[in-house]
């Protein structure tokens, strides 16, 4: 095993938590309301971001044992709307660990209110930059 995957193994295990799934880290679970929706009625993608921003940077600062800012999203889809009132669920995954700076995964997945079956909906990468006090990258302890 390379040194650099020894890193991101002993970087996972600090991010674990709480229910795991096959590849992910249920971070957040919560309700879409209706202060959250467009005209039409759909949940805003704008919310559903920021929820999966809140989740992986909540793996993040577990990960890194402190402040992290996020400076990417790269590869985000929306498969499908998220309606009033749907159980949302966030997990995060830890990809990749660099230096100062690491690659998140979050899968979101949606159950109707009175429904027993969750679809995915929307997924991405974000990229988070450990922080330091003064608010300049530091380097990710290797514990």
């Amino acid at each position: 095993m390379s040194e650099m995957d020894d890193a991101l193994e002993r970087a996972q295990k600090r991010g674990k938590h709480g229910r795991q799934q096959d590849d992910g880290v249920l971070v957040v679970r919560t309700i879409a309301m209706p202060a959250d929706t467009n005209p039409p009625g759909d949940i805003l993608g704008g919310w559903l971001m920021s929820q999966m921003d809140l989740a992986a940077g909540h793996m993040a600062a577990r990960v890194s044992l402190g402040r992290c800012a996020t400076v990417a999203v790269e590869a985000m889809e929306f498969i499908r709307p998220v309606k009033v009132g749907d159980e949302v669920t966030l997990y995060s995954t830890l990809r990749k660990i660099g230096r100062t700076s690491m690659r998140i995964h979050v899968d979101v997945w949606a159950r109707p209110r009175y429904g027993n079956h969750s679809e995915k909906v929307t997924n991405a990468d974000f990229v988070f930059v450990a922080l330091d006090d003064d608010r300049r990258p530091r380097v990710i302890p290797n514990t």
